[in-house]
């Protein structure tokens, strides 16, 4: 089915000439490009466009979950006809295998694995497989190993009308391709055998089939509800994938297992010719244990750690990942090209750290460390032509493109980027004061930007003090209670915003009509280009918005940050005199934009404030447990960001548990981010 979007909006603005730009080009053979887009200005309904015109197998890739999700969104309306799928990290929580030497501490490996998600990824590999109107949202996770496509696609079942076996041949299969046979529940990854009948809920699907057998031969197949048993279609043929990425044909195992227990063989051998008699002992304990699991199962926990004797690849190369899965001639969008690219350059090293101990201390083969995410020149290699999506690209995708940009700077509505004004640091807090009293005149608000902490906290009493409402948000503040800041600002709970680094991708605050930034004549990474024009970026939704930059001296970045956000100023006012258009302030109700007022979310709040009373002990498993359905609940409704919240007060829960505590806010500390994959 070829790509149709749906949309009763009409490119305009700078959209229709950057479509046609990036469409020109790509069919030109570009390998790169880059798409400068203000904020506001609609890259998404472009690069939808773009999806359209060329008409083949695209990725996107997000830094992290959160605008993942929304992607995801925005791409399911503007295709609802095609395959929009949904690449992330499946974990609710994950806690990585770990070695501590300077206090001989092994951490295990501990996750909980989301249903629903690890379902969209399989969904994503069997649609990639078999279709080619296929747009993929994935966070930068894509790049870690998942298996060899050729693998997963040589196992899958061609199911159709005729197709030979038997009730016991196809049951085997299933089985092989990690199945399993349950007649009581009938969920995903399962299925059921009635006579004649064989009933398969696919891993990857939300419905079940019903394969009707006659003279061993498939004489049937019908796609049905599994929950009500309604029949929805009769099908013709169907491939059933298998129920895990990580599959290996039955030969292919034999030699993996023959490889895994030569390499330990090898390695214990070294270990003990090093006096290293404990780290022999440990090794050859639990791979023996993984082998013999790999033997009678055909799987074993931690199996990505044997991927590359599994899928018989050589020492250092690289693994498969979901890019494998693409065609030759895919599509790559970078959204928040700036932010995304540095995270995939860095993503091998801290991974292989990490491995490099549990591998000197005995607990996995050196092999493991071949079970990783991507160099970044491998995730070069593998990249098709690639548009890199940012408002402020960064050294990398300019190199890459010699300079050239795509740019879109006229937005739809007619805003323009607001007024940047340069005003001396004498006399600051005097000035910065009267500025926000006339905005609070006019019931609109401010962010006051500062360089430290201490003088974040000071301004803000200072102000306080003054009779303004203030709050200060900071970096031991919650994802949710960060939010729930957000949220009261835009309601006009208070009026005026301070901290340290006020930016984030994707902010709209539509009420923010005056930006203040301390301290902008202070060279460095929080005052550097980029982030100037991502702060002043936060008051671009609001016709009357106005930036101070607060300096006495103008700085290299404060230069050529002034000069890219006047042309852009420049431009955007010359189209609206043009073009006779009067640009109006965006006006969305907060409800609209917050969905933290669904019933879910007030659940989910309902459950910490209880978690900051005393409870017995008694009292936390069962909160634990409630706290555990509504962290899997989150992340069902792809709100990771209270998702989060939620597992880091279980995880403190199932510690104090642990120790016998009563009172979690007198015996338990606030948790410190572990390196878990949740915002990938």
């Amino acid at each position: 089915m070829p790509f149709h979007i749906h949309s009763p909006f009409q490119p305009a603005g700078d959209q229709p000439e950057a479509i046609a730009r990036l469409a020109q080009r790509l069919r030109e053979g570009a390998r790169h490009q880059v798409l400068l887009g203000v904020t506001g200005s609609g890259k998404t309904f472009t690069a939808a466009h773009v999806i359209a015109e060329l008409q083949r197998p695209t990725l996107v890739i997000s830094p992290n979950k959160v605008l993942a999700a929304q992607l995801y969104a925005e791409f399911k309306s503007f295709f609802p006809k095609n395959a929009v799928e949904f690449f992330i990290s499946y974990y609710d929580y994950y806690q990585p295998e770990a070695y501590v030497p300077s206090t001989d501490t092994y951490i295990e490996k501990d996750s909980a694995i989301n249903d629903r998600i690890d379902r969209l990824r399989l969904k994503c590999t069997s649609s990639l497989l078999s279709r080619r109107d296929v747009i993929v949202v994935a966070s930068v996770s894509c790049i870690y190993n998942i298996g060899s496509p050729e693998n997963y696609r040589g196992s899958s079942i061609p199911l159709e009308k005729g197709y030979r076996t038997t009730r016991t041949r196809l049951a085997e299969d299933l089985v092989r391709i990690h199945y399993e046979r349950n007649e009581t529940e009938f969920l995903r990854g399962r299925f059921r055998l009635k006579g004649a009948i064989v009933d398969i809920f696919p891993a990857y699907m939300e419905t079940a089939l019903r394969v009707e057998l006659e003279d061993d031969a498939v004489s049937a197949i019908t796609e049905f509800n599994p929950l009500t048993g309604d029949r929805i279609r009769k099908l013709e043929r169907e491939w059933i994938y298998p129920a895990k990425h990580f599959i290996t044909p039955g030969p292919q195992l034999e030699q993996a297992v023959i490889a895994i227990a030569a390499e330990m063989k090898d390695r214990v051998a070294f270990f003990k010719k090093k006096g290293q008699l404990l780290e022999a002992q440990r090794l050859e304990q639990r791979t023996k244990y993984d082998i013999e699991m790999l033997q009678q199962m055909g799987f074993c926990h931690g199996i990505e750690n044997y991927s590359r004797h599994l899928s018989s690849r050589p020492a250092g190369e690289r693994p498969f990942c979901l890019m494998d899965f693409f065609p030759q001639d895919y599509l790559l969008f970078v959204d928040e090209s700036h932010v995304s690219i540095p995270q995939i350059n860095g993503m091998y090293e801290g991974d292989r750290s990490r491995k490099q101990t549990l591998v000197d201390f005995g607990f996995r083969l050196p092999s493991a460390l071949d079970n990783r995410p991507l160099k970044f020149a491998e995730f070069e290699a593998l990249a098709g032509q690639t548009v890199y999506v940012s408002a402020t690209p960064g050294p990398y995708e300019l190199k890459k493109t010699k300079g050239e940009v795509v740019e879109q700077v006229i937005r739809p509505t007619g805003l323009v980027d607001p007024e940047v004004l340069v005003v001396p640091s004498e006399g600051q807090i005097e000035d910065l004061m009267q500025r926000i009293e006339g905005r609070v005149k006019r019931q609109e608000r401010t962010l006051v930007t500062t360089l430290t902490k201490r003088t974040a906290e000071d301004l803000a009493r200072f102000l306080s003090e003054r009779g303004l409402r203030v709050r200060y948000l900071h970096s031991d503040i919650e994802s949710l209670e960060r939010i729930e800041i957000l949220k009261d600002l835009r309601a006009g709970k208070f009026d005026v915003l301070v901290g340290i680094n006020l930016l984030r991708e994707g902010l709209d605050l539509p009420e923010v009509s005056l930006v203040a930034i301390l301290g902008a004549d202070h060279e460095g990474f929080l005052r550097s280009e980029t982030t100037l024009i991502q702060i002043a970026g936060r008051a671009a939704r609001n016709v009357g918005s106005e930036v101070v930059l607060y300096a006495d001296q103008r700085t290299g970045s404060m230069q050529r940050a002034l000069a890219e956000m006047d042309r852009r100023r420049q431009k955007q006012v010359a189209h609206n005199e043009r073009h006779g258009i009067k640009p109006r302030t965006i006006v969305k109700a907060v409800s609209e934009l917050e969905e933290f007022q669904t019933s879910a979310k007030r659940q989910g709040l309902e459950i910490l404030r209880r978690t900051e009373a005393p409870l017995s002990a008694r009292e936390i498993p069962g909160l634990a447990r409630e706290l555990e359905s509504r962290m899997r609940e989150a992340a069902d409704n792809l709100d990771f960001e209270l998702a989060a919240v939620l597992r880091d007060q279980w995880l403190e829960l199932r510690e104090m548990s642990a120790m016998g505590s009563k009172n979690p806010s007198a015996a338990a500390p606030r948790r410190k981010r572990r390196s878990r994959q949740t915002n990938d």
